[in-house]
């Protein structure tokens, strides 16, 4: 791997991840989401410039985003706790099914190729992003927040996509709940709590499955770059708060539009990658 890159090579790198993880906090405030949606392509591409194994690229990507999804995540939470939107009740009843899914999704990223991951990102960023789009009733499927064991499944299975698409379950959790008749708004507060619950044994799984693959970067444990962290987290950090402002100052439908738009651009995204890669 080459990593005798130009200063003003490395400069723009740098400068990348930072507007990154700026992108990374607004998102992350607005929508509920850690970020991961934008911060895995910018990731990739960075890890392809440097020259890291593709069999190794996009695990590393994931799981680096998931390591820096774990402070943002802490610091939209807060914004939104401290607003009084979060409902505490649906984030103790999916927490421990969604970890569980964390589990399952650790065990199946450590076997599996990276285009399976791309695979599994444009599938359901492309479904999220369409539910959003029809919007209002129409997709509503009930008036309430059903129980188990329809909760336990639902969890289990956010837990386990999010890990191997490298988010915090924002995108899926705020879905569920506006299905089930809870306003955008607090669908996105209650969301931003699933961030830390889904990265933190999420990224210490990518640890696991990465330890002893040859040829990672610098400053890198298993499939997780603590040196790109570093760059990205205090930008995606301090922006969060700016995030959870101009959320509350968006209508319901404004927000689901944009939140929709934002979810297909990262489905284009990965699916270009992947017709890139069956055409070489």
């Amino acid at each position: 791997m080459d990593l005798n890159l130009p200063g003003s090579e490395l400069a723009w790198l740098a400068a990348t991840l930072l507007a990154g993880g700026f992108v990374t906090g607004i998102l992350s405030g607005l929508f509920g989401v850690g970020g991961g949606g934008i911060l895995v392509p910018i990731l990739y591409g960075l890890f392809t410039a440097i020259g890291v194994d593709e069999a190794s690229r996009m695990h590393l990507a994931v799981g680096t985003s998931l390591a820096i999804i774990v402070p943002t995540s802490f610091r939209s939470f807060r914004s939104h706790h401290k607003r009084g939107v979060v409902d505490m009740q649906i984030l103790r009843s999916l927490g421990p099914p969604v970890a569980a899914g964390v589990v399952l999704g650790i065990v199946v990223a450590a076997f599996v190729e990276g285009s399976f991951l791309k695979i599994v990102y444009v599938v359901t960023a492309s479904v999220m992003a369409l539910k959003l789009f029809a919007g209002g009733s129409r997709l509503q499927l009930g008036a309430t927040m059903p129980g188990n064991p329809v909760n336990a499944a639902v969890g289990a299975t956010i837990g386990a996509i999010s890990t191997l698409i490298g988010i915090g379950g924002g995108v899926f959790i705020s879905s569920y709940m506006t299905m089930f008749g809870r306003f955008i708004h607090q669908a996105v507060a209650t969301s931003s709590g699933f961030g830390p619950i889904i990265a933190i044994p999420a990224t210490l799984g990518y640890i696991w499955a990465g330890w002893g693959t040859p040829d990672l970067p610098p400053g890198s444990l298993g499939y997780v770059s603590f040196l790109g962290a570093a760059i990205v987290t205090p930008a995606s950090v301090l922006a969060a708060p700016l995030g959870v402002r101009i959320g509350h100052g968006i209508s319901r439908r404004k927000l689901e539009i944009a939140f929709g738009v934002f979810l297909l651009s990262v489905a284009v995204r990965f699916l270009v990658d992947l017709l890139q890669g069956l055409s070489s």
